[in-house]
């Protein structure tokens, strides 16, 4: 749900949607009306040291413009239309801190293991804006607990309650950064028309075939083979 800090005017943070959705429009989200009210637009780099091992994975989010909107709500900027790094910074820290209760929403498998709480606090973070596309994105990287030396390595990037659908960004949206030449990375997510991006809020209440958990039946997967 997104929470809002308790002031007049606050801005909207990322975690859970249901509440501040429900508060908008009246609607009380239900299992059965369990799918995206935000989407997200994903790049992901998987972050090399020098001896080959995986050291972190860096985030690239750039949200919808609707919900852009609502989390730039009763911010001040210097100048009207456009917001600075700086200015969003506080926002970016609130994001952060909600996102621990998540996970991130980012997982690891390592030679077909999955790792529970593979993953530190997050470093460098920040929120851009883009004031033509009127939308946000969140950068930040979260380091493993301990350096990743794996022949495979697999990244899930995914909301399990699907009330966010990420979704990769076109082009080249993965990208290994430092890695032995002999490493390969592959990624896919499943698609399902019934959960378009074009949707509006209002829409996203329609009831469909959603059942809560069945985020990771949409998720974006990078699979890293180093023989």
């Amino acid at each position: 749900m997104i929470h809002a800090r308790p002031w007049p005017m606050a801005p909207v943070v990322l975690t859970r949607l249901t509440l501040f959705i429900a508060a908008l429009t009246g609607v009380t989200a239900t299992p059965a009306q369990a799918h995206p009210h935000v989407w997200a637009t994903i790049r992901t780099e998987l972050l090399y040291a020098p001896d080959g091992a995986v050291t972190g994975v860096r985030n690239i989010w750039t949200f919808d413009d609707m919900y852009s909107a609502y989390a730039t709500t009763g911010l001040k900027a210097a100048t009207k239309g456009t917001f600075t790094r700086a200015e969003l910074q506080p926002l970016a820290q609130v994001n952060v801190d909600s996102l621990k209760e998540y996970a991130y929403f980012t997982y690891a498998r390592i030679d077909g293991k999955r790792q529970k709480d593979a993953f530190v606090a997050p470093v460098d973070y920040w929120l851009d804006y883009d004031p033509k596309a009127t939308v946000l994105t969140l950068h930040f990287t979260l380091p493993f607990k301990k350096p990743v030396q794996a022949k495979r390595l697999v990244i899930e990037i995914y909301d399990p309650e699907f009330f966010i659908d990420f979704g990769f960004a076109d082009g080249d949206p993965v990208h290994l950064v430092g890695a032995p030449p002999q490493c390969t990375a592959a990624y896919d997510k499943p698609h399902d028309d019934n959960f378009s991006s074009s949707q509006t809020l209002i829409q996203s209440f329609i009831p469909n075939e959603a059942n809560i958990g069945m985020g990771a039946s949409f998720a974006n997967k990078i699979s890293v083979e180093c023989p």
